[in-house]
């Protein structure tokens, strides 16, 4: 990926562009050049919050771009588009665990009916994101397929990771269904338990 090429792909992908710091260029023409072949990406390069950001937006700033009906009749320019975001998509599946980003690439993998790459997601799911970030998943999608995935997944972690989001304002409703879940689909005592601690009087725990 060269920087005299990125002025040809529109203006707000290079407004974007333009404001990533170098370490996240470098970061971005590293994975471009592995053509997908490195299992990670970034491995050469420091990955932080910022850089989550930042590759986020661009890839938005891409997505737009492509359904540009200037860029749709540009089969070149719409190929390097792609190619671009798709660079984007491969660094966020790599590092992220915010769930803004996995909501971002799950609604697109969704959009293209790439249920694979779903799959994948939600592997990534269990694997890197805290129940926190999975809980804000459920809180912030709106769309019933990506809800059910991160409430799978809540299900199938620890009780004791799951606890602490009873006890947080914006996830205790999220966690008390996922330990119901765990209790009543995958027979956890230890689960019953929590809900019986949590809620003595509550439906939850009735027979």
């Amino acid at each position: 990926m060269v920087t005299m090429l990125i002025k040809d792909l529109g203006p707000a992908v290079v407004s974007v562009w333009d404001g990533l710091r170098p370490i996240t260029k470098k970061l971005l023409a590293g994975a471009m050049r592995s053509g997908g072949t490195s299992t990670n990406p970034t491995q050469k390069f420091s990955y932080d919050a910022h850089a989550d950001w930042e590759v986020s937006r661009l890839l938005t700033a891409l997505d737009e771009q492509s359904k540009s009906a200037v860029t749709k009749t540009d089969s070149e320019k719409l190929g390097e588009i792609k190619e671009l975001a798709e660079t984007c998509v491969r660094v966020l599946e790599a590092q992220s665990g915010s769930a803004e980003v996995f909501i971002q690439l799950a609604e697109r993998a969704l959009k293209n009916h790439d249920y694979n790459k779903l799959d994948k997601l939600s592997d990534r799911l269990f694997e890197r994101f805290s129940a926190a970030e999975i809980a804000e998943i459920v809180r912030q999608t709106e769309m019933p397929q990506i809800r059910a995935i991160a409430y799978e997944t809540l299900s199938m972690l620890p009780v004791q990771t799951l606890v602490p989001l009873l006890e947080d304002p914006l996830y205790s409703e999220i966690g008390a269904s996922s330990l119901e879940q765990k209790a009543y689909e995958y027979e956890s005592e230890e689960a019953r338990d929590a809900l019986e601690h949590y809620f003595p009087d509550s439906d939850l725990i009735e027979e």
